[in-house]
């Protein structure tokens, strides 16, 4: 079957966000006497901000003030980018060249808020590469639930088996091929289990490996 659609996870994707954050992160929690190691994050990777916030308490403490971290992190990411602009993953221009080149539509399924996620892509200067988006406040179930891929499908007016799903996380193969689509993987910070692998069409190093399957 044609390749009609797809769907793209945002951080540690398109974007080598997820290092970044890491770094931002554990610098605040630095400042305020947590420590805060890589393994720690990876645990939250994916995470809707709706899980963050009790998952961080969980590992601080309850007294823990999650919302008042999250709005740290959310100003020395915008802070960064402001001054450095948001750092590529290779081959992220030339993939989604390519898809316009075939007329594929293009569709954004992340678990970051609409605003957040707009302003990144107008940064990275892509947004108008998308056709439509799906973002945390869209969905009442984040990944690993289907629900952001059915939605991205059924906004794109396909069905999903007609869509490419690019993920980098565990959970959002899961979401993807819960929801039928055809899962590719580039893994980032984590590298997927037997059963990821199980659950993916496609495994690639880089997202310009993905320009073998879009004709």
């Amino acid at each position: 079957m044609k390749i009609k659609g797809a769907v793209f996870d945002m951080d540690g994707l398109m974007f080598d966000t997820e290092n970044l954050t890491y770094q931002l992160q554990k610098q605040i929690l630095k400042n305020d006497g947590f420590d805060f190691s890589l393994e720690d994050y990876k645990q939250s990777v994916g995470k809707r901000l709706a899980d963050l916030l009790p998952f961080f308490q969980k590992l601080f403490g309850e007294d823990f003030d999650a919302e008042g971290f999250r709005q740290k992190c959310r100003e020395a990411y915008i802070k960064y980018t402001d001054e450095y602009g948001v750092p590529l993953k290779p081959g992220l221009n030339e993939i989604l060249k390519k898809l316009k080149s075939e007329k594929i539509k293009i569709a954004l399924a992340t678990s970051t808020t609409s605003r957040s996620a707009k302003r990144t892509l107008k940064i990275a200067g892509v947004l108008d590469y998308f056709d439509e988006f799906v973002c945390a406040e869209d969905v009442e179930n984040g990944k690993p639930d289907p629900e952001p891929f059915l939605k991205a499908a059924w906004k794109l007016s396909l069905n999903p088996n007609e869509c490419l799903a690019l993920e980098d996380s565990s959970n959002g193969i899961k979401s993807a091929h819960s929801a039928g689509m055809i899962t590719v993987m580039i893994p980032d910070l984590i590298e997927p289990t037997e059963d990821i692998k199980n659950k993916c069409d496609y495994i690639f190093n880089n997202l310009n490996d993905v320009l073998t399957i879009v004709h």
